[in-house]
């Protein structure tokens, strides 16, 4: 990855972005230290023009950004961080620094996806997820068809509510059961898109 800091005098823009719910996080600006500092430390690192120093973003608060993805503009001259945040990003205590405490559910199945993983590689005591996995893949399968069952019925009345439960229920049972196939949601979304091309 090779930055434009030479054009704006030493400094690029840096988007911060959620890396599950894709939900922008906050902006800032690196030059060429900070960059190499994030890259090596794995935890956000800007360059702060009101300080006039490097300033790793919750280096006081221990609200770090944990760098999953580094990415460039096709000018090379502004970078897209997709991380993880440990706690809040704003200094307000909001999830973001824009649009006030307004998080977003798109992307949310990364996240849910997530969650599904380390309940069931902490095998947490009293998880139904947990429970369900160990059990093997044609009980998950099994959950998976009767959730689907369950979705075509309630798509034969009118309510709207029951229809959504029972299609995020089923969400839910097919993101393990992708779990017990050793796939990830990625995975499909990338044959939707081979489709699409």
């Amino acid at each position: 990855m090779k930055i434009d800091f030479e054009k704006s005098d030493g400094l690029v823009p840096v988007i911060v972005q959620h890396t599950n719910t894709l939900q922008v996080l906050m902006l800032g600006y690196m030059n060429k230290e900070a960059l190499e500092k994030t890259e090596t430390e794995g935890k956000v690192t800007f360059f702060s023009r009101s300080k006039g120093r490097l300033w790793t973003k919750g280096e006081t608060s221990g609200n770090y950004l944990m760098v999953e993805d580094i990415r460039t503009d096709c000018d090379n001259d502004t970078i897209l961080i997709k991380a993880k945040p440990i706690g809040h990003t704003c200094h307000t205590g909001k999830t973001s620094c824009f649009d006030g405490d307004k998080t977003t559910s798109k992307g949310f199945l990364y996240e849910l996806e997530k969650v599904i993983e380390q309940r069931i590689t902490d095998n947490t005591e009293g998880s139904y997820t947990a429970q369900l996995f160990s059990k093997g893949i044609n009980k998950v399968a099994q959950k998976v068809g009767e959730e689907a069952v369950e979705l075509v019925i309630e798509s034969k009345d009118d309510n709207l509510e029951l229809f959504k439960n029972e299609a995020a229920d089923l969400m839910y049972h097919f993101l393990i059961l992708l779990k017990t196939k050793n796939l990830r949601l990625e995975d499909i979304e990338e044959v939707l898109s081979d489709r699409h091309k």
